[in-house]
């Protein structure tokens, strides 16, 4: 299945190249909202609350009323958490937060859970070169993706694998890295970084592992009505 991205930064839909250079920007979202509005599950990250920089949470709830969105970014408490779902999020995307001195932090990935209930936790690994990136990408941890997800599992009811070597560069994705994370836990797994074409998601949907795009679907490369 595919999952299409709205990334937000100052109130307009972006797509950056590595989660750095900025490639698209939409100061309207709204006909990305009617393009997405028939799809099952939309993925929104607000960039300016996962940098600290401020929030979109007025768009995140518009966005929310009108879409199937499961939201992230800047979710690094129970009260930020609660505060998305009450805008409308069907689930929270959590990724930084649940690591802690380059370790899983098992103590808030249970306190989360058990506060808004683990159905609603999709735990964010993100991985370069072959180990888990926190802040932004920016910060290397020496566990492993699978490492990651095996530690994480009794406190979610989903996984999103983000293979940032590969992320908006239109190139493909790494099948390999993502089956791993696929055969390493029971929860569902959505993926995303570089996928481009229908026969990757196609690939991907046939092992059980839905598809978030973003770049592909902006620039044309990915058309929604095949």
């Amino acid at each position: 299945m595919l999952i299409p991205a709205i990334d937000l930064q100052k109130g307009r839909v972006v797509q950056l190249i590595q989660g750095e250079r900025l490639a698209i920007e939409a100061p309207d979202p709204e006909p990305w909202i009617v393009r997405f509005s028939t799809f099952p599950r939309v993925q929104v990250i607000d960039l300016d609350a996962a940098k600290g920089d401020g929030d979109n949470l007025v768009l995140v709830t518009d966005l929310c009323a009108r879409l199937p969105c499961r939201v992230g970014g800047g979710i690094r408490s129970v009260e930020r958490a609660r505060t998305a779902l009450a805008a409308g999020a069907h689930a929270v995307i959590v990724s930084s937060a649940l690591f802690r001195d380059g370790a899983v932090d098992r103590a808030f990935a249970r306190t989360l859970a058990e506060a808004v209930g683990v159905d609603r936790v999709i735990a964010a690994v993100d991985s370069r070169g072959g180990h888990v990136v926190i802040h932004g990408w920016r910060t290397p941890l020496a566990i492993t993706a699978v490492e990651a997800v095996r530690e994480l599992e009794p406190f979610c009811g989903e996984f999103l694998y983000t293979h940032v070597d590969t992320e908006g560069l239109m190139r493909g994705t790494d099948m390999d890295a993502i089956l791993a994370v696929r055969r390493a836990t029971a929860r569902r797994v959505t993926a995303a970084g570089g996928i481009t074409t229908w026969d990757e998601i196609d690939r991907l949907d046939a092992e059980g592992v839905d598809a978030v795009a973003g770049m592909a679907v902006y620039t044309g490369h990915l058309p929604l009505d095949r």
